[in-house]
């Protein structure tokens, strides 16, 4: 059974056909892809929000090359059955490997890029995927065993909302080292990450996991989707981004820190 909620009267939701529907009669299509937008206009702001199809595109294309594959593989080791949600879940390359590790689980995924939530319906079929913002998350009360959170924005209330009692959340962070290579033939001056501390209200930490490593970029197009798929692309000028356009090789950095918490 769903745990899905109505946006509009945060009654729950229950699948008929090719519909969402809830006892007040609000509903909502699912679409050709798989997905539902459940993604109210007043949640999403007056200007275009989430990832734009360059950006998806670019991070499935890197992805899929297996650049962080590591990443996916630690996260994917720690997480146990149940009710997970994956809260700002992207094109579902983390989700998928979830999936495809934790086949008895009941898994779900949300994102503000109706782009990304649709490209992610379209890679893994039994996933629930749902546009929607993390701060408005269209979830029961209590209802996820485990809540994954890599690169995204991270909500306090919500989270602690939705995740059950001694609930695990997951949060996935660049460290200070991260792309660092990148950085350094883009900028005349780089500088680290700036990791904030890990306390959290609501959440006791129970683990936390370094993954450090160097990869190589082998040819133009991964070096572009990298970049691309990063916020330095929509931060610098021309001139910088030219730099990396002559690039026919890139070693860089992989630096990750995972996160396990309780919710308390």
């Amino acid at each position: 059974m769903s745990i899905l909620i109505c946006p509009v009267c945060s009654k729950k939701l229950f699948v008929s056909g090719k519909t969402y529907t809830c006892p007040s009669k609000h509903s909502f299509d699912i679409a050709k892809s798989g997905y539902v937008n459940l993604l109210l206009s007043k949640h999403a702001g007056k200007t275009v929000h989430g990832d734009n199809k360059i950006m998806v595109q670019a991070r499935r294309d890197f992805l899929e090359k297996g650049y962080y594959s590591p990443l996916r593989d630690a996260l994917c080791e720690k997480i146990t059955n149940g009710i997970i949600l994956d809260a700002g879940c992207g094109e579902g390359y983390y989700t998928a490997g979830i999936s495809d590790k934790l086949i008895d689980s009941e898994i779900y995924g949300i994102d503000i890029s109706k782009t990304a939530v649709d490209f992610a319906s379209k890679r893994k079929k039994n996933i629930t995927f749902a546009t929607a913002s993390i701060f408005h998350i269209p979830v029961e009360d209590n209802s996820c065993d485990s809540l994954v959170t890599v690169f995204s924005p991270y909500c306090s209330g919500e989270f602690q909302r939705v995740l059950k009692k001694n609930g695990k959340m997951f949060m996935a962070i660049p460290s200070e080292m991260h792309l660092w290579e990148l950085k350094k033939a883009v900028y005349d001056t780089p500088y680290k990450n700036d990791v904030k501390p890990y306390e959290l209200d609501g959440f006791k930490l129970d683990e936390k996991i370094h993954i450090k490593y160097k990869f190589l970029l082998d040819n133009p197009k991964d070096i572009q989707s990298l970049f691309s798929m990063t916020p330095y692309y929509y931060r610098t000028g021309k001139q910088q981004q030219k730099r990396l356009s002559v690039l026919e090789s890139l070693e860089t950095t992989a630096d990750f820190e995972i996160l396990i918490y309780n919710k308390i």
